[in-house]
This record gives structure tokens, C-alpha cells and sequence, in this order.
């Protein structure tokens, strides 16, 4: 058998942990791995390389992807996917693992059409997949949010001021309302809940009334740019109010604890289930057990908005 490991799509930390419990789970098999580059463009580019116990040795602690990762507009095409595919039977590759987020599990679903042995790992610092409970990524991007927040509470209680703080997460605010629990902040605005501004005007207002000095909102860049919001908040509660775009270190930095063993494990079932002739397929994680759900029935799992954190953070931020 030999094994075909590549990333796709947007960088998440924990993706090199990830690689490397596929390689070290495939070897201890006595399983021939390959390292395909620059995801989908590397394999269209036969960017394909062998991979060794060594060639994995002292990255589990490294974010983004030793492989690399970029978007493809030929894979895209019905004629790019037909030449994918071609990749993989010249270079003898049996199976192939793709690790990224929906774009990449939506290629991943193309091959398999096409003939050819997938299996998906979920790797996106959105955690917008409704498959899984959590994705590698999403939980050092909190905890690298909650960082932040720290930081910016610091200067905005010296200056009593009010701080939009945008995250990432264009249709899931996951980000925003997991870090903004966490981190105490005042209000939310999310792509999942409809944005009342005036209502979010008057709880600060409120809460400044009773003593509070300084507020923190967080945004998901999905609901508009954080500028934007710093100019209506300021305009209605007359406080003075700044911004900050926490941007792409949201991708960055070694992977938490959390992600490290999320990926290992990820990577390890991917290859068991391979062996186990369960292509096809994606690996998740569903209330503490790992699960490889169908391709397609895992892309058409809608993603549950979890109201529940969402209500308890409105209750503990008056």
C-alpha cells in the first residue's frame, strides 16, 4: 500500500501534528507515505516526495504545514480534478489524505467520484465544519485570541475606552464567541445572531453606568469591518471607541495542547481506517469519540450554532 498525505486551503496549527501521526501510524504499518507539496497545485505540479520516520521528526510542536499549502483554480475544474486523479495513478499512490477545511474535503469528494481512494482530516482554525465538534486549529486560534484580548483590556481600561476586536470566521463566529467568553467580553456580534447595534449600545452604556471603565466587543469579520463598527459605537454611546483586526497570527504559532492530541489522533485513524478499506471518508470527532463519517453525508452536516455559550456569555457579561 502507499499512502499520499497532503494540506490544503488555509494554514491551521496542529496540520504538521497531523502529517505527523499519518506517516509514523503508516511506517509502523509498514505502509510506503508521500509527501504531496502546495497542496492540490503540488499534486497537478507532481510535487510528490518520500516521507520517513525522520522526515516528520520534531514538528509536532511547529504550526502551519511542513507540506505547504496553496489554492488551485485548474483543481477547481472538472479538467484539473481529471488531472489529480492521473497524478495519483502515476505515481502509484493508493490512497490519498487531504488535511483542510470544506474546500479541501470538497475536492477530496471530486476525486473520490472520479475513482480514487480519499479520506479527509478536518483542519481549519474556523471550526465551521458541522461534522466535527472541533477541527485542528480552532483551539490554539482561541487561545491565541484570548491572548489578545488580554493585551487590549490592559490599554483600553487605562484609556476608558470601548475596543472592537475582529476574528476570523466569515459564515461561523466560533472564534468570536468561544475567545469572547473566555476573554469577558461585553458584547458579540456574529454572522449566527442577528445584529441589534443599538441594543449592544445600551448594554454598554449600562454597564458603564453602573462603574464599568472600559468594554470589549468582538466581531466575526463575516458581519462587516471592525472600522465600520468603531465609527456607530462611538457615534451612539459618545465613548470613545478603537479597533483591532487580530488578522492572520489567528494561523500562526505553535499548536496548544489541544490541537497537538486532536491531530495526533486524527492522523493515526486516517490510517487505520484506510487499512480497514474505509476510503471515502472523513475523520472527526463526535461527543469524545472518533468517528469516519461518509464524505458526502460529513459536507452536508450542517454546522450547529451553539446558543447555549452564547446566552451564558450575554448572562456573565452585565
Amino acid at each position: 500500500m502507499r499512502i499520499g498525505v497532503l494540506t490544503s486551503g488555509g494554514d491551521a496549527p496542529g496540520m504538521n501534528a497531523a502529517i505527523r501521526a499519518v506517516v509514523r501510524t503508516a511506517i509502523y504499518h509498514n505502509i510506503e507515505v508521500y509527501g504531496i507539496q502546495r497542496g492540490y497545485s503540488g499534486l497537478l505540479e507532481k510535487e510528490i516526495v518520500p516521507l520517513n520516520v525522520y522526515s516528520v521528526a520534531d514538528i509536532i510542536q511547529k504550526g502551519g504545514t511542513i507540506l505547504r499549502t496553496s489554492r488551485s483554480d485548474f483543481f477547481a475544474t472538472e479538467a484539473g480534478k481529471k488531472a489529480g486523479a492521473a497524478v495519483l495513478e502515476e505515481y502509484g499512490i493508493d490512497h490519498l489524505i487531504i488535511i483542510g477545511g470544506d474546500g479541501s474535503l470538497n475536492g477530496a469528494l471530486a476525486l473520490e467520484q472520479l475513482g480514487c481512494s480519499v479520506l479527509g482530516i478536518p483542519g481549519t482554525i474556523d471550526n465551521d465544519l458541522g461534522c466535527s465538534d472541533y477541527t485542528i486549529g480552532f483551539d490554539t486560534a482561541v487561545t491565541t485570541a484570548l491572548d489578545a484580548i488580554g493585551k487590549i483590556r490592559d490599554t483600553t481600561y487605562s484609556h476608558n475606552r470601548i475596543n472592537v476586536i475582529q476574528v476570523m470566521g466569515r459564515k461561523c463566529g466560533d472564534i468570536a464567541l468561544y475567545s469572547g467568553l473566555s476573554g469577558g467580553a461585553e458584547a458579540m456580534i456574529l454572522p449566527e445572531v442577528e445584529t441589534d447595534l443599538d441594543a449592544i449600545c445600551e448594554r454598554l452604556l449600562i454597564g458603564k453606568d453602573r462603574g464599568k471603565l472600559h468594554s470589549i466587543v468582538m466581531l466575526a469579520e463575516g458581519c462587516g469591518d471592525y472600522f465600520d463598527y468603531c465609527e456607530k459605537i462611538q457615534e451612539k454611546t459618545q465613548v470613545i471607541t478603537k479597533g483591532t483586526n487580530l488578522g492572520y497570527i489567528q494561523r500562526g504559532g505553535s499548536p496548544s495542547n489541544e490541537d497537538r492530541n486532536l491531530a495526533s489522533f486524527m492522523g493515526y485513524h486516517a490510517v487505520e481506517a484506510l487499512i480497514r478499506k474505509e476510503s471515502g471518508r472523513v475523520i472527526v470527532k463526535q461527543k469524545g469519540e472518533f468517528l469516519a463519517v461518509p464524505l458526502l453525508e460529513a459536507l452536508d452536516m450542517p454546522k450547529i450554532f451553539r446558543q447555549d455559550i452564547y446566552d451564558i456569555a450575554s448572562i456573565l457579561s452585565i
